[in-house]
């Protein structure tokens, strides 16, 4: 059987070579009318568009390099699987690399990227304690696009959470509901994300004429066992305390141990004097199929994932595009946990 050409295809739907190849590359300015009929002799004939071949001629890829580091974090697994769809519909196609470590690994990683011609490299920052990429990343000749949960000093394109924003609607949130002794939990002291969130506390209490107590901000490792004990001895030095901010996922589910070890329960109504209310910072589904369902700060890992696509399809495109800093903020779900 003759293989079908691109040729074939132009003939079929009655327009030039040129004008199929740049259906298939989702190039140029070519109306409705045409693409449908490029793409209706393309399943006539069953041809199959070898794109590998394509870009060694036209010295272009589609691959785009993913480095996460962590696949036991949520959001990180979230913003990577936004990233994939984003680029995917855009007829981009992922090359997944995990290095275990900042040197040899992440080297063979790179390494490997060159090898199979990516065209750019988005980084998922895993480490909540540095303010800087690895050294080897922000030396990377290719188009470079950062994904962080925190603020970073590196001048990168860079997409990442507002965390300042989300605890400060939070602790707003929870002031006007009737909240006056708020505590923060969980997060090492060198934790980035919990510094910045903690400033967003702070500055939510001050503007209404209270203070951060730092009695009420115990950092902790981040084991449910650890949070849950931290949230215990809380809550029986401070009994005024009415409700919790919880850093990640673990310092939920440790909370919610610590406030029952206590003799306290988990709810939103403030003149109950045994209740505690609980926020946190990104929807934990496998939590919220029991009860009580909890009011957490969104995360925007879809659209970070989305951003981070778009941003690096732009520095394709672009090559002198400015250094771009996208800051995203999160929205507030209110349910049944405060």
């Amino acid at each position: 059987m003759k293989k079908v050409s691109i040729i074939d295809v132009a003939k079929l739907a009655g327009v030039s070579v040129s004008t199929v190849s740049l259906v298939l590359r989702q190039k140029g300015k070519i109306s409705e009318a045409t693409i449908e009929r490029v793409h209706s002799a393309i399943n006539e004939l069953g041809y199959v568009h070898n794109v590998a071949a394509a870009n060694l001629r036209a010295n272009t890829s589609n691959l785009i390099g993913l480095i996460l580091r962590d696949f036991s974090d949520s959001f990180s697994i979230k913003v990577m699987a936004s990233i994939v769809q984003a680029l995917e519909r855009k007829g981009y196609m992922v090359f997944l690399g995990q290095p275990q470590d900042d040197n040899d690994h992440l080297e063979r990683c790179l390494l490997s990227f060159k090898q199979q011609g990516v065209a750019g490299v988005i980084y998922l920052a895993s480490d909540p304690t540095s303010a800087r990429v690895p050294e080897k990343i922000s030396q990377c000749p290719l188009p470079l696009v950062v994904v962080s949960q925190s603020l970073l000093d590196e001048p990168c394109n860079l997409v990442m959470r507002d965390n300042r924003q989300a605890a400060s609607l939070a602790t707003r949130y929870l002031i006007e509901r009737g909240h006056r002794a708020i505590a923060y939990v969980g997060g090492m002291e060198n934790d980035r994300v919990r510094h910045q969130r903690l400033l967003g506390m702070h500055s939510a209490l001050k503007q209404h004429g209270m203070a951060l107590r730092d009695e009420f901000t115990p950092p902790c490792f981040e084991s449910t066992d650890s949070v849950s004990l931290a949230t215990r001895h809380l809550l029986e030095k401070n009994n005024t305390i009415t409700a919790l901010l919880c850093h990640s996922p673990n310092s939920i589910i440790g909370s919610i141990s610590g406030i029952h070890q206590v003799g306290r329960t988990i709810g939103k109504d403030v003149f109950l004097t045994q209740q505690v209310a609980l926020i946190g910072f990104e929807d934990m589904l496998h939590v919220n199929l029991t009860s009580p369902s909890f009011t957490y700060v969104s995360s925007a890992s879809e659209e970070t994932g989305r951003q981070a696509a778009e941003l690096m399809m732009r520095k394709l495109k672009e090559p002198e595009l400015q250094t771009q800093r996208i800051t995203l903020s999160g929205q507030l779900i209110t349910q049944e946990s405060a």
